[in-house]
């Protein structure tokens, strides 16, 4: 989404994260291709966050750095938008041939979008029908600053890369994470560093998107100094122990659970908001990857809390991979969905 050439089927998928790149490439074609290599690569501090030109310069150089160690080589790539930085909602509009619904989405996006549309890039999908009004469809509307695409674009492209699409967290993570086949509603789940994002998908296609500001570092935080001590420490505690009443006397969860409890209620109204919307429609799973995945005990507070059955996803569900690297893949199951979804686009 907000920028594609269309035809192009030699590409491999980018995941610029906070704390590190990952890339996924895939090869064949079919519903389920095969995964043809695979890397991550760690950045330093908190460069990725950074628009100064040195800090810049040392992503590119990881970037540059792991496609050499993973063996890729194609020049062609998608690429993710922090879904903090991109502003989606489902809106409805009147059913038009393309060119003409094309223009008058165009003409209204400025009454939707957070920002200045001289100042954005937007893009839009036809998902289904309206459920409000059958003489309706759904379109699903994105919009990001001008500004940060093309500061991505020129950093990317300085180092030999082609960027053929640009595509949200959530649109990527949807499409990894679902089962190719399903068409039922699934909340998707991922805490990260500084955020969390919370996906509501039908099929792979997300119809709410959510970035929280609540993320790992918080957590951390709040362990650090409940208890008194430094940081790495305090990770280490928050990962093993997580939300377990019963581990270290429930020093950990006694740090953390105001912050968990404080996800838990977006999450509940990401859920409301959604089943008001498609009354219809019953949220078969919660799918949790990331963050959301490791942390001790959290899939079974979810479970709990919302009385939905929890799946920890994969992110190569909808990808053929080798028997002999099961477990390697598996251990970094959870890491890769961003990264495998846009390996995984349509070309």
């Amino acid at each position: 989404m907000i920028r594609t050439l269309s035809g192009q089927s030699d590409f491999f998928g980018l995941d610029l994260g906070i704390t590190a790149a990952r890339a996924v490439e895939l090869k064949g074609s079919g519903p389920l291709r095969e995964l043809s290599r695979y890397g991550y690569a760690p950045f330093e501090g908190t460069v990725a966050l950074s628009e100064a030109k040195a800090d810049q310069a040392k992503v590119m150089a990881v970037i540059s750095q792991l496609l050499k160690s993973s063996g890729i080589s194609t020049r062609n790539v998608a690429v993710n938008l922090a879904s903090s930085r991109v502003f989606t909602t489902v809106i409805d509009m009147d059913r038009l041939p393309e060119n003409e619904l094309a223009k008058t989405i165009r003409f209204q996006a400025d009454s939707y979008i957070p920002t200045p549309l001289a100042e954005s890039k937007i893009d839009w999908a036809v998902i289904g029908d309206s459920p409000k009004d059958p003489k309706k469809i759904e379109v699903l509307l994105s919009s990001i600053a001008n500004s940060y695409v093309e500061s991505r674009l020129e950093m990317l492209e300085s180092i030999g890369l082609n960027v053929i699409a640009f595509e949200p967290d959530t649109m990527a993570m949807a499409r990894s994470l679902v089962p190719a086949d399903n068409n039922l509603a699934q909340v998707l789940i991922d805490i990260g560093s500084a955020a969390s994002d919370i996906v509501i998908a039908v099929g792979s296609v997300p119809h709410l998107s959510r970035s929280i500001p609540i993320g790992h570092q918080a957590l951390i935080t709040a362990t650090a100094q409940h208890l008194g001590i430094d940081r790495e420490q305090a990770r280490q505690f928050v990962f093993k122990f997580g939300i377990g009443k019963d581990k270290l006397e429930g020093k950990v969860y006694s740090s953390i659970i105001s912050i968990i409890e404080g996800l838990a209620i977006e999450i509940d109204k990401s859920i409301k908001f959604f089943q008001g919307r498609y009354p219809t429609l019953k949220i078969e799973r919660i799918i949790v990857t990331g963050g959301a995945s490791v942390l001790p005990e959290f899939p079974i507070y979810l479970a709990n809390k919302f009385g939905i059955s929890v799946e920890i996803g994969s992110a190569w569900r909808n990808i053929s991979i080798p028997p002999a690297r099961q477990n390697e893949l598996d251990a970094v199951s959870n890491t890769f969905a961003i990264a495998a979804g846009l390996a995984e686009r349509n070309p």
